[in-house]
């Protein structure tokens, strides 16, 4: 009797998830369905005999200590049951569909500020694979069709007779001359060369939700690529990117923007007019606000993606301090400091809600 631990290519001190890994890499070179020499199926006995003890904490125990090898020897039915849990069966049987599935694309869109606000629908061509017209997805020249393997009689195995310790095995493996469909193609299609599908340009209409925002990734199922002999479509996954604006940001589902007010209409107070996304509208600007005081204009900002509603359009006020004036604006200035003589330059304890600025609305 072999040793177990030789069997495997392992030493005696080999912890479990070695075991499991030594036996994998040996079971795919060996086993009947992928190496019908007879040497090998001899071997695959072997080593999966060898992990059905040593995989065992309590066989392997009594294996060490020198015991008779606790579960004897193992017949094929026993190894396949082994093979099927580390790989989910063998191979298949019985011929396999030409048809696949595509694979999936990525595409990425570019958004303005006003169509995440509101939600776009947009037209993108993308390059990818398509059915191809000519054969539509048979893979055949038009008028002819696929026509039974006469290798493996259409079941797409080719079963060979082998000799093992047990008698006469029966193995099988995929036919190499239908590659295992069960049929050929005497006269592939020449447009699509027998893959039926071809690479093309095609246009995609994208209905984007409003309220979504750059890294967001949308799944449109079965717009991906065509698959093998015209199997069905992947899925299109479609990432957004919003491009900056120059005078309104965005902080969650809020506008914000900054207006700024000249020093007089701060003392005494206005009545403004803004370009929003909604159209023009009027704030009021309360006498003697102060830069950073926040004016907020309910429901103006970017729809809910996943809810009703909109956010708000937050407007941050900056007072101007005028830079230049002429000896008359400066001599009322002057009558102004007069008469305001009381107050001072001077520091004041601050917080961070103060240092942020005051918030109106």
């Amino acid at each position: 009797m072999s040793d177990h631990y030789e069997a495997l290519g392992i030493s005696r001190d080999a912890s479990d998830d070695q075991i499991k890994k030594a036996y994998r890499k040996l079971a795919r070179e060996l086993h009947p369905d992928v190496n019908p020499a007879p040497e090998a199926q001899e071997r695959f006995k072997l080593v999966t005999h060898a992990y059905e003890v040593l995989s065992d904490s309590d066989a392997r125990r009594q294996y060490d200590m020198g015991g008779n090898d606790p579960f004897g020897s193992a017949g094929f039915g026993g190894f396949g049951d082994i093979f099927d849990t580390f790989f989910g069966g063998g191979s298949s049987r019985g011929p396999k569909s030409r048809a696949e599935r595509g694979q999936d694309a990525l595409i990425r869109v570019e958004l303005l500020l006003a169509e995440v606000i509101f939600g776009v629908n947009k037209s993108v061509e993308i390059d990818t694979a398509v059915l191809c017209e000519s054969c539509r997805g048979t893979c055949a020249r038009a008028g002819t069709s696929a026509v039974t393997c006469d290798i493996c009689r259409g079941s797409g195995q080719i079963q060979r007779q082998v000799r093992s310790l047990l008698g006469n095995v029966m193995t099988s493996a995929p036919c190499g001359t239908c590659r295992g469909y069960g049929q050929v193609i005497p006269e592939p299609c020449l447009d699509c060369r027998g893959q039926g599908r071809v690479r093309a340009r095609r246009t995609i209409d994208l209905n984007i939700p409003a309220g979504v925002e750059s890294g967001l990734r949308l799944q449109l199922a079965a717009q991906g690529e065509v698959g093998f002999g015209g199997g069905p479509n992947g899925d299109l996954y479609v990432d957004i990117v919003v491009k900056d604006h120059d005078v309104f940001g965005r902080q969650g589902d809020d506008l914000t923007c900054v207006l700024e007010v000249p020093l007089h209409d701060a003392v005494l107070g206005a009545r403004s007019k803004i370009e929003s996304f909604d159209g023009e509208i009027e704030i009021d600007i309360d006498p003697g606000v102060q830069t950073g005081t926040i004016l907020s204009v309910k429901g103006k900002g970017v729809t809910h993606l996943r809810a009703s509603g909109r956010g708000d359009l937050k407007i941050s006020i900056q007072v101007v301090t005028p830079s230049k004036l002429d000896s008359k604006q400066k001599e009322l200035f002057r009558a102004l400091a007069g008469f305001r003589k009381d107050e001072k330059i001077k520091l004041v304890t601050t917080s961070h809600g103060r240092f942020a600025g005051k918030r109106k609305g």
